[in-house]
């Protein structure tokens, strides 16, 4: 079977790399970098920016593409699986319309509203700088501004972390509006606390099939410390859970994603097709912080990582329906990203990386490449993440300290990573939070 794979990152070589456990599988991929591990995996590679439609299908037709899958929120918010349905190539990724749920975080916060779906947050939108200040004034409490579109999981600024006081609410607020950050449109909600979960789930339009919790880590620095970025690592645990969560929890959070699965074909009259993403904060109660209309990236790598169910029989179930279940390890995985300094701020130039896959693999450990790009045989950082690296044991510790090794085989000037991500001391601390509303 051919499949198209859109996307040039970690996320995306994860995806390659579960596709390709079927030997039955031909893959084609899109990608806007060269990322070796893709590379070495496609039959054919057209790199383009994930963005360009037109080139896109042009390439999926030529190619006689089964079934597309889509990493990237960008293309699916820009329309890809719109577009590729109508040559008749079915999509691993909600259409444009269903994918708003993440690219316009009003449209989200309204369907949840209108829905009566739980764990929403209190919020109101505005594109007037005066209202949003006026709201700002009169709100009790602190605030998190977020601009209504894509910012690459970098727009979001914390009252209290990011932002001081409602002074400096405001001058986001004006930045936003001014600048046109995320649409030029701005959404206030109130201040979750606590500590963030991810769960994730294959849907096929009417079944939901959730994934083990994933805890990401947003922050640049250890201690959680600095600003926030796309992702530094993440962890999950051997029972499908986190340390802090329960059944009940987990529970919770899979019947928000059902209930919005099924207020979506009410509110659009289209089904949803791909994966659903929540990202959810345990505080005193569960809130809804976030959906994304595609993995996450780094949580990705910690479930498919463990994934024993064939994951391209999962995508077609995906875009044709009957989809019944997945198996995953009972076993706990520590993602970690290597990423040039300053990444999510301000990175330097390209830098050339060493990458010993062989003394990586004899540690144990899962190698993905993110965004680097392959030159004579050479691998260059960009902008962004540069290579995410997984251990897989039977506790969490273990899985660490796999990954930690692992990463002392990448070798570069000007690149670094969280040390204590998946660590027992980082993990204790999060629980020692959790006391604060459990308690």
């Amino acid at each position: 079977m051919k499949f198209l794979l859109i996307g040039g990152g970690a996320r995306e070589h994860a995806m390659a790399l579960a596709l390709k456990k079927n030997t039955d599988v031909e893959l084609y991929s899109v990608m806007g970098n060269r990322n070796p591990g893709i590379l070495r995996l496609s039959e054919k590679v057209l790199q383009v920016k994930e963005t360009e439609l037109e080139r896109i299908r042009e390439f999926a037709v030529s190619n006689k593409i089964e079934i597309a899958v889509v990493g990237p929120e960008a293309s699916l918010g820009a329309g890809i699986s719109n577009l590729l349905g109508e040559v008749g190539i079915p999509t691993v990724g909600p259409k444009k319309e269903l994918a708003l749920i993440e690219t316009d975080k009003e449209f989200c916060r309204n369907v949840m509203a209108e829905y009566s779906i739980p764990a929403n947050l209190t919020y109101a939108c505005f594109n007037d700088f005066e209202e949003a200040c006026a709201y700002v004034d009169s709100y009790n409490g602190e605030l998190v501004v977020k601009p209504v579109g894509l910012t690459g999981g970098k727009g979001v600024k914390v009252q209290g972390e990011h932002l001081k006081n409602k002074e400096d609410v405001k001058v986001y607020i004006r930045e936003v509006l001014e600048r046109g950050i995320g649409g030029g449109r701005v959404v206030l909600e109130e201040k979750a606390l606590g500590e963030e979960f991810t769960v994730q789930a294959f849907v096929d339009g009417s079944n939901v099939i959730p994934m083990p919790a994933v805890q990401d880590h947003k922050r640049a620095y250890e201690g959680d410390t600095g600003h926030n970025t796309g992702g530094m690592g993440s962890y999950s645990m051997v029972d499908g859970l986190l340390q802090f969560l329960t059944t009940e929890d987990y529970n919770f959070a899979v019947d928000v994603i059902k209930k919005t699965v099924m207020a979506l074909k009410n509110k659009t009259g289209e089904s949803y097709r791909g994966i659903l993403y929540g990202q959810f904060m345990k505080g005193s109660e569960i809130k809804l912080i976030e959906f994304n209309c595609r993995f996450g990236d780094p949580e990705i790598m910690n479930v498919l990582t463990i994934l024993e169910s064939d994951f391209s029989e999962l995508c077609r179930h995906i875009v044709e329906g009957g989809l019944k279940g997945a198996v995953f390890s009972e076993l706990a995985t520590v993602c970690k990203y290597v990423v040039p300094e300053g990444y999510g701020f301000n990175p330097p130039p390209p830098c050339e990386i060493e990458v010993d896959e062989g003394a990586i693999a004899d540690e144990g450990a899962n190698l993905y490449y993110a965004v680097v790009n392959e030159k004579n045989g050479k691998l260059f950082t960009t902008t962004s993440r540069a290579v995410a690296i997984v251990g897989v044991a039977d506790s969490f510790e273990e899985a660490e300290k796999i990954a930690e090794k692992a990463i002392s085989h990448i070798r570069g000037e000007h690149i670094y990573h969280r040390r204590d991500i998946g660590t027992r001391e980082l993990i204790e601390r999060k629980l020692r939070n959790m006391e604060k509303f459990i308690g």
